[in-house]
């Protein structure tokens, strides 16, 4: 069992060696045998980072020793991730210009606006379209904004699922579309409530901040960095008390990181101020854990002291469930299963995170009601 223990450390190792020599963290050549590439390559996938780790192959040229079949394989489907960043740079284009028509400014968040922050956004794998959205012009509440954006999408699509951070915008045949009434949230009712506040008062300035797409696409509103430091950690935060999540979502923050010194409007110790406020301080130590074991982020990018303590824990999550804790099991529940299995996960992590772990399940019993009460 022990011999087992350290060959899976030894494959992580190996993995963490691969992502740095493919972000240029590192120069070392990774020395993986033929043999192994099949491994890298899984790993990669679950981790949706397959589009990344490929950069190897290309910094390596000739001298990787990797089967001439896999190679092939992971070229076309590197490939297949680029039209669907083509694709989804082209409906995001193309749904912030109806939103505008319709009278509502947008904020895309994530997705195609982190791919932007990538030296090379075609490699990131997407998935839907999460864009903010608000009356242009003026200024509403939440339950206001909830009331607009509900009513437009109904219009079109009266039986859409909604959730208390978005609703679902069946605008396209071919890409998922989730409208926000706020960009996240978090469970503990008195960080949310500072979390929201904090980003009310940011939402006209995000909804101003244009960039051009890739391949001349398009502009589309971005969240700035400042807004983005802590809007990903808040986001990354959810998930790891939700289902999990995987290295996708560390990659676009340690891009995000990158760009910090460049940018003089964040200062470290208003920044500490901010998230200890938001109840996101012991998170950050956490992330900064994963970003210096696994891509080796220099100490000027952190924004906070590493935490070995809670950093273990976030990594053996995020390489036990994959992205978004798609291998965790959790999934393989029924409805009834998941809700206890949440639960129970989310108790072992109690002492680390007392607020939040204790108020994801109450704060999930309340979101099932109230949507139950929003579909009625």
């Amino acid at each position: 069992m022990q011999l087992l223990h350290v060959m899976a450390q030894n494959n992580n190792q190996d993995f963490f060696h691969l992502v740095r020599y493919a972000i240029g963290a590192s120069d070392q050549v990774p020395q993986i045998e033929e043999q192994e590439w099949e491994a890298m390559f899984d790993f990669a996938k679950k981790q949706a980072v397959l589009g990344i780790v490929y950069g190897v192959l290309q910094r390596m040229g000739k001298g990787v020793a990797i089967p001439r079949q896999l190679k092939m394989k992971w070229f076309f489907y590197v490939e297949k991730v680029k039209k669907r960043n083509i694709l989804l740079n082209q409906r995001c284009v193309e749904l912030v210009t109806k939103l505008r028509q319709d009278g509502f400014d947008s904020l895309v968040l994530k997705g195609q606006g982190n791919a932007m922050m990538y030296p090379n956004p075609f490699v990131r794998i997407s998935g839907d379209i999460d864009i903010f959205m608000m009356v242009t012009g003026g200024k509403q509440n939440v339950s206001d904004r909830r009331r607009v954006v509900t009513n437009y999408v109904r219009k079109k699509f009266p039986h859409t699922r909604i959730r208390y951070q978005h609703i679902d915008y069946h605008l396209f045949p071919d890409v998922e579309v989730e409208i926000h009434f706020v960009p996240t949230f978090m469970n503990n009712p008195l960080y949310n409530h500072r979390i929201q506040t904090w980003m009310e008062g940011l939402m006209m300035e995000q909804c101003q901040n244009m960039v051009e797409l890739p391949e001349s696409a398009g502009k589309v509103a971005v969240p700035t960095v400042s807004f983005n430091i802590v809007f990903l950690l808040a986001h990354m935060m959810h998930h790891f008390f939700d289902e999990g999540i995987g290295l996708r979502q560390f990659v676009d923050y340690y891009y995000l990181l990158q760009t910090t010194k460049q940018n003089r409007e964040i200062k470290k110790d208003d920044l500490e101020r901010l998230l200890r406020h938001l109840g996101l301080w012991k998170f950050a130590g956490a992330a900064m854990y994963v970003m210096q074991e696994v891509f080796a982020l220099k100490e000027e990018f952190m924004i906070a002291p590493v935490d070995d303590i809670r950093g273990k824990t976030l990594l053996d999550e995020i390489l036990k469930g994959g992205n978004f804790g798609k291998s965790s099991g959790l999934t393989d529940h029924s409805t009834g299963g998941k809700y206890f299995a949440k639960i129970w996960r989310n108790l072992h992590f109690v002492r680390q995170y007392p607020h939040e772990a204790l108020c994801e399940p109450v704060f999930r019993t309340w979101h099932f009601f109230w949507r139950l009460k929003q579909t009625s």
